[in-house]
């Protein structure tokens, strides 16, 4: 991730802490808690308003939600203490996401896979209910938006606060802002459908570009490996998107062939640093395909047009070294606009490769 996002609280992080309401209070209270009634959400009077109201709504959304916590309740009534310890367990686990990217030892993560060799009756219900409560239909449920607000009044709050303009992930998209009419997707960082308990969680939601929600990321899990050679997967560190402070990648770009307009991907290598957060970069790189797109990149026009404005700018009288002047200045003020960090490194590895020389010939 070459920057990350500042976190910006809003009404929307009650959903959260309505779970979070329902998950402790509820939920594990349940074997000492007799049969399920709404007076179990006394201590929580918005939260009561919200299941008074579905209790007697038919729409698909009260229906949806009231019948999964009571049909929740009954399984959990069933757990006995060292159970409903483990669930415990995995649920503050799962919601602390900073500490999941860092591989935290003490953070026990569990995904569905891992309830459902000991439950698997509420793991099958767990899914069916967290799967469902980021979407849409559910959201507009018109009791719990007058709890929660509304997505897209968060993306305008969230993009007010951060505006580089360009998708943290990969640098090369655009991403939508307050001045747009619609907005970017939410990408669920730790996969909904993998991880339990977070899919409302906005420290697990973050807007990513199109190309890096749905054609790069997909499914793919960023805290663990993909399979080895042995099937085995493990854990791994990965950037968190909202990281304080933040981090600075370097890139450096080595060519193995100073001919710009035929040049291939297999004759380009990236290097990143700095090695301090080695790992986190080779998690990004696998999750977002980074080395094969910034080698398209450097491979297609954008790379020409590059030298091709070198050239143009060594016809008017301003030597090619003073141009490269100007796109590292450029690079230190605002690396991202343009794509400014991709084109300083590119640049740089025309220069070692004798590019720029031939352009300083007359």
């Amino acid at each position: 991730m070459l920057f990350p996002y500042t976190y910006v609280s809003h009404q929307m992080d009650k959903m959260q802490e309505f779970i979070n309401f329902i998950f402790f209070e509820v939920w594990c209270e349940a074997p000492n808690s007799g049969a399920f009634s709404l007076e179990l959400f006394d201590a929580n009077a918005e939260l009561k308003e919200v299941m008074v109201a579905f209790h007697y709504s038919d729409s698909y959304g009260a229906e949806f939600f009231s019948g999964h916590v009571e049909r929740i309740y009954g399984l959990f009534a069933a757990l006995d203490p060292a159970q409903i310890n483990q669930l415990t367990l995995w649920y503050r686990a799962n919601n602390n996401i900073e500490r999941v990217c860092a591989n935290d030892p003490a953070v026990d993560i569990a995904r569905y896979a891992d309830i459902d060799a000991i439950l698997p009756d509420l793991s099958a219900q767990l899914a069916s209910f967290f799967k469902e409560l980021y979407s849409q239909r559910f959201r507009n449920v018109a009791a719990l938006r007058q709890k929660i607000g509304d997505i897209d009044d968060h993306y305008k709050a969230f993009m007010g606060v951060n505006r580089v303009g360009k998708c943290p992930f990969c640098g090369i998209a655009d991403i939508k802002g307050i001045y747009h009419s619609t907005r970017e997707a939410y990408d669920h960082y730790l996969p909904k459908a993998l991880y339990p308990f977070n899919s409302i969680n906005f420290h697990n939601l973050v807007p990513a570009c199109h190309n890096c929600n749905s054609s790069y990321k997909t499914s793919k899990d960023p805290a663990y490996t993909p399979k080895d050679p042995a099937g085995e997967i493990h854990r791994r560190k990965v950037f968190y998107p909202y990281a304080n402070p933040g981090h600075c990648i370097e890139l450096t770009v080595d060519l193995e062939n100073s001919d710009i307009d035929h040049i291939t991907p297999e004759e380009i290598r990236l290097t990143f640093g700095p090695l301090a957060i080695h790992e986190e970069i080779e998690t990004w790189k696998d999750v977002y395909g980074i080395e094969d797109r910034y080698k398209a990149k450097f491979c297609d026009g954008d790379a020409k047009a590059w030298i091709e404005q070198i050239r143009i700018l060594r016809d008017h009288g301003l030597p090619p070294q003073s141009s490269l002047s100007v796109v590292q200045e450029e690079t230190e003020i605002d690396p991202f606009a343009n794509a400014n960090f991709l084109k300083n490194a590119f640049l740089k590895g025309c220069e070692r490769a004798g590019v720029i020389d031939i352009l300083r010939q007359p």
